[in-house]
């Protein structure tokens, strides 16, 4: 390497920033500013005991499906994934893995991880893997990697855990007790109660059961069992529902045919057909929504994953191990009766709307101004790309998408929806690409040179519209 012109770091300072405008708004407006990570999957026993890992591979590989999905597709055997490898083979293989996946999100989040948090420029690779491993392995299991140090190394305002209704919320009381200034609330997420088809639907009504101290033998008592459950949620700090569907079904059925179909499956444990399904699932969200408008949450919808492809892996290695996909599910017209059905009785609370599907984007942006009647900034808001869409080129369709179909000024930014501590500099990386789209446009003569009101919109879609939006504490 030339001493003189020595080649700068792969994660530079610059990084993903072409222009002059694109640098100045990022470094000059966004690049200090707090995360609001209004959905995620971080485990609240996890941050209420400050809990240390017992490996870097705990901390950073463990569990995180995204890296399993890619090394084994590069023919990494299950055992250095979710099998009995020590931590540092499965460190070693992912090592090995990772200049493989250039062009994949997983090469920029990896590198930028290692930056951010361990202050690591070097390249990760097998030839690389052992000296880091060392160094990473060391930092990851001292005081200064808890859970809590985490979060606050990186910023971290609000945490969004995502709850079931049978929840106890011990862990979100204790931290709050804590009087720790990083805020975690719950999010209430109650798919099973939906999943009438599903083989496990009874089981999870008797646990349900049994948390509340109610019978569940009718619609009806379902519907008082989760009032009951939403009551608690909001009295330990919710404010924020969601749901991940297929999509969102609108099939009207009336009150004694919902009580009949709930009858045949609790009662009598027979089959439900898809029509009888989504009736029920109809009425049931109606319910919820009506009643989160009553308390002034938020409501999440997640739709378009095809999850569980996998029958033989799933059945080995169960849920969110690396075997889901985008669907193609139907969408516009159900989403539009649903949604109108409660705008008309004025029952439409603040509502986010996420697709795994990009061939959705269009619909979401034109469905969102639909709804937004102008009583509150941005009551509708179409998600971040997510999961699948969680990368350079789906988030930088989505923010095309929202700009010309919508108004890219009111929206709420960008959120993990990941289950690792590390993965807080996506935040960063959705900023940086934010900033060097507008940036590029003021370069091209599209936008006025106008940093300081720009540099406004970009920090209130990176900030300051979230903590508006979910009503955070000044």
């Amino acid at each position: 390497m030339d001493k003189q012109n020595p080649i700068p770091p792969f994660i530079h300072d610059d990084f993903l920033l072409e222009s002059t405008s694109a640098k100045a708004l990022y470094h000059d407006y966004v690049k200090d500013l707090p995360i609001i990570d209004y959905h995620c999957h971080l485990s609240p026993k996890d941050i209420a005991e400050n809990t240390i890992f017992d490996s870097i591979t705990a901390l950073w590989i463990d569990g995180d499906h995204y890296k399993w999905r890619a090394m084994r597709t590069l023919g990494v055997e299950e055992k250095y994934l979710t099998g009995t490898a020590s931590p540092k083979e499965k460190f070693v293989q992912f090592a090995s893995a990772l200049p493989l996946m250039m062009r994949n999100p997983l090469y920029h989040w990896t590198q930028l991880e290692l930056k951010r948090y361990f202050s690591i420029s070097e390249l990760l690779s097998k030839d690389t893997a052992d000296a880091i491993f060392q160094q990473t392995n060391a930092r990851a299991t001292s005081t200064e990697f808890s859970t809590q140090k985490l979060l606050q190394k990186m910023q971290v305002e609000y945490i969004g855990t995502t709850d079931d209704p049978i929840d106890s919320l011990e862990y979100h009381s204790i931290h709050s007790a804590s009087g720790h200034p990083i805020h975690m609330a719950p999010s209430f997420r109650p798919d099973r109660c939906l999943l009438i088809q599903s083989d496990g639907f009874n089981d999870y009504l008797d646990d349900l059961e049994r948390v509340c101290g109610t019978e569940i033998q009718s619609f009806e008592q379902l519907c008082i069992a989760l009032e009951q459950r939403m009551d608690f949620f909001h009295q330990k700090g919710c404010r924020i529902s969601d749901h991940g569907l297929e999509y969102l079904p609108y099939t009207i059925l009336s009150p004694k045919e919902i009580e009949f179909i709930f009858t045949k499956r609790r009662r009598k444990n027979e089959e439900i057909s898809k029509t009888d399904s989504e009736g029920f699932q109809t009425a049931l969200l109606l319910f919820l929504s009506k009643k989160y408008h009553k308390l002034g949450w938020v409501q999440q919808f997640h739709f378009g994953a095809m999850r569980n492809n996998n029958s033989r892996m799933f059945k080995n290695l169960g849920a969110d191990t690396g075997w889901d996909s985008i669907g193609q599910y139907p969408t516009a017209r159900s989403l539009s009766k649903f949604l109108d059905a409660l705008d008309t009785t004025d029952q439409l609370t603040k509502t986010v709307l996420y697709n795994l599907n990009p061939a959705d984007n269009e619909i979401m942006a034109t469905m969102i101004g639909n709804f937004n009647d102008g009583s509150i900034k941005g009551k509708v808001q179409w998600g971040s790309g997510w999961w699948f869409s969680d990368q350079l080129e789906g988030m930088t369709k989505q923010i095309n998408t929202l700009s010309n179909m919508g108004i890219l000024s009111c929206f709420i930014g960008m959120l993990t929806d990941s289950r690792s501590f590390l993965s807080f500099p996506r935040h960063e990386y959705f900023r940086r690409l934010l900033c060097n789209l507008f940036g590029n446009d003021i370069e091209k003569g599209l936008l006025p040179k106008d940093l300081p009101w720009i540099g406004k919109i970009i920090s209130d879609i990176s900030y300051g519209n979230a903590k508006n939006y979910f009503e955070l504490p000044k």
